[in-house]
């Protein structure tokens, strides 16, 4: 796992992932073949299951473990995050997730929206267990959720900061799932509110370094997987990009302008992306990154002193590590 630094942790957190990723299965199971095979289909193409990882982690901080309910949360924030990947796959016509054809480009897009809703009716009927708490920060997640793809979907307002958009979409999006899944585990280990908070806050400090540490890996990175220029080529903003378009300078200006060009073409491609990677603002975006993990680790002061704390300030370092 990730972070995991513990032997004694980390077999706890496995344990859990495994049951986690059988009752995924079980979870998005439905009354037909057709919507069964389509709610599964990302699930059984894998994933991290980072957002798990981080429930099953947080629980280990306090005293006593609620195995069922952590079984329970575990699920719901997976399959949150999963039916948002539907929707996600339709707003941006994609044709291959992890690895394989996208449920929209396998049915249609009908079809994957309406599993993608299925997803979320299924997680809210598995969090109704836990209580009217759970079921709020919930239903607030969700709500987030879907008001960062709107943000998205429409860019930002006349006269607004693209960079602030940019960074508020992301705390939705990404922010607010992660930091529900460091409460759902804080509150499965029975700790007290200023601890809540400090997870919440710690959460969405992940999601921004998760989130911005993507957008770089796009323009320097050639190991990763995903073919370097990805967003670059689609005209999607980036923390890199944005923060080189506030530039006034006359070389900064024209390197803009070539960013927001048709890069369609792979040889103009490179040429852009050997000229990103060789600007300053690959390191000032580096330090925006490190910022945000600065700020995350800060939140874990007020939390015990335990190896599940030591794991999650290492998942906010190896989300670093990832740019550095």
């Amino acid at each position: 796992m990730p972070g995991a630094q513990d032997p004694g942790l980390e077999a706890a957190v496995r344990r859990r992932l495994e049951a986690v990723e059988e009752g995924l299965l079980v979870a998005a199971q439905a009354n037909t073949a057709l919507v069964t095979e389509a709610a599964q289909h990302i699930i059984r193409s894998g994933g991290k299951r980072f957002r798990p990882m981080l429930v099953a982690t947080a629980a280990e901080l306090g005293d006593r473990v609620d195995e069922d309910a952590l079984l329970v949360a575990a699920q719901v924030v997976e399959l949150t995050h999963v039916a948002s990947l539907y929707h996600d796959d339709v707003m941006d016509e994609a044709e291959i997730r992890r690895g394989a054809p996208s449920a929209n480009q396998r049915w249609q897009n009908s079809i994957a929206i309406l599993v993608g809703d299925y997803l979320f009716a299924r997680a809210s009927d598995l969090i109704s267990a836990l209580g009217p708490r759970w079921v709020q920060l919930q239903a607030r997640t969700f709500a987030r959720l879907v008001q960062g793809q709107i943000a998205e979907t429409v860019g930002p307002e006349p006269g607004a900061d693209p960079l602030a958009h940019h960074l508020a979409v992301l705390a939705d999006k990404t922010g607010s799932l992660i930091a529900t899944s460091a409460v759902f585990g804080g509150l499965t280990a029975g700790l007290g509110e200023q601890q809540l908070d400090a997870l919440a806050a710690y959460g969405e400090e992940v999601g921004l370094v998760f989130q911005l540490s993507d957008d770089l890996i796009d323009i320097t990175s050639d190991v990763t997987g995903k073919e370097p220029g990805t967003d670059l080529r689609a005209g999607v903003p980036t923390l890199p990009t944005l923060m080189l378009a506030r530039s006034e300078r006359a070389e900064d200006v024209d390197l803009t302008q070539a960013v927001q060009s048709d890069l369609s073409d792979p040889a103009r491609l490179a040429e852009v992306l050997g000229r990103l990677r060789a600007h300053p603002v690959i390191e000032e975006a580096r330090e925006v990154i490190r910022a945000h993990a600065r700020t995350a680790l800060r939140h874990l002061d007020v939390l015990p002193d335990v190896p599940a704390r030591q794991a999650l300030a290492a998942v906010a370092t190896q989300l670093v590590d990832r740019v550095s």
